[in-house]
């Protein structure tokens, strides 16, 4: 019951020294709040730019072309070696008798051109679709099946997806780089904002120290007290975030430019990022209360 008395002090006293130290708290909490804009910001972006990669990933497929006298059991045998490769996700598989059809039937032009081409005249091949599990591992999996005996063709905008993949994977790591860089930014301003709000109550601590109070005992309402100044400083980004980018979503019908670059959709997304944002607030504000207290406290 103890520990549960002092963590209720520790609140009430936190309170109270926000509100007894009204303009110094909201200079903290001026500062939580525009760094996490910033940090809001910045996860929302990578958020997006994640979700957009990985849909034009799962848009990447293996097409392959069986050659013209491939026969069933072919066409099984390699249905069958497709299956034992392990990046492989799913596949379909279209006859040229099935492709011959579909084009006939998508435009007239096809359709006489076509009616005048037998089986064994006709360009067409049998042909698989294939999508992997690993988009960096494409071009070993597009070797694989290249190597099968009836496989014609195998095409997969090779030169065009390894860029691709780079960018994608370098753009990701930016993207991280940037919301890390932003959140050490973050902490290193609000330690030292809180800093200078300790550092105008060092003789509330010393007062606290005379009297025998111990490290922890000094320490907790401080922390406490940081932890709300994160959740208060954290109330005006998470609004702005929801809002913002719910009006932003809405202006631009879910996607930017083309439907190609499909935003994420708000919910349950304004959510996690708004939970981010919190976390975030709070660990700061913990941090950085702690690291200013710690210097006025007994060795």
């Amino acid at each position: 019951m103890k520990p549960f008395r002092m963590l209720g002090r520790s609140i009430r006293d936190a309170f109270k020294s926000v509100i007894r130290n009204f303009s110094l708290s909201l200079a903290s909490i001026s500062c939580i709040t525009i760094t996490l804009i910033i940090v809001a910001v910045a996860v929302i972006a990578s958020f997006n730019v994640q979700n957009f990669t990985k849909e034009i990933e799962k848009d990447m497929t293996i097409v392959v072309f069986l050659e013209n006298d491939a026969t069933e059991a072919d066409v099984e045998e390699v249905k069958h070696k497709i299956d034992n490769i392990s990046n492989v996700e799913k596949y379909t598989f279209q006859s040229k008798v099935e492709i011959k059809k579909q084009m006939q039937s998508e435009s007239e032009v096809f359709n006489k051109v076509l009616e005048e081409w037998d089986e064994n005249e006709s360009p067409l091949k049998d042909t698989f679709q294939v999508k992997v599990k690993d988009i960096e591992k494409i071009s070993a999996t597009a070797e694989k099946i290249q190597a099968f005996n009836k496989v014609s063709v195998v095409r997969y905008g090779e030169g065009m997806v390894d860029k691709m993949v780079t960018a994608f994977s370098s753009i990701e790591k930016v993207t991280y780089g940037i919301v890390i860089a932003l959140i050490i930014v973050t902490v290193f301003l609000i330690v030292n904002t809180i800093k200078l709000t300790i550092s105008a109550r060092k003789r509330e601590i010393s007062i606290m120290r005379l009297v025998g109070a111990s490290n922890f005992t000094i320490k907790t309402p401080f922390i406490v007290e940081g932890m709300i100044l994160g959740v208060f400083g954290s109330i005006v980004p998470i609004i702005i975030s929801t809002y913002g980018y719910l009006a932003f979503y809405n202006h631009f019908d879910g996607h930017l430019f083309s439907e190609l670059i499909q935003l994420i959709k708000p919910e349950p997304f304004i959510y996690t990022t708004s939970l981010i944002v919190l976390v975030i607030g709070i660990i700061v504000g913990m941090i950085g209360s702690a690291s200013a207290v710690k210097k006025y406290l007994k060795v």
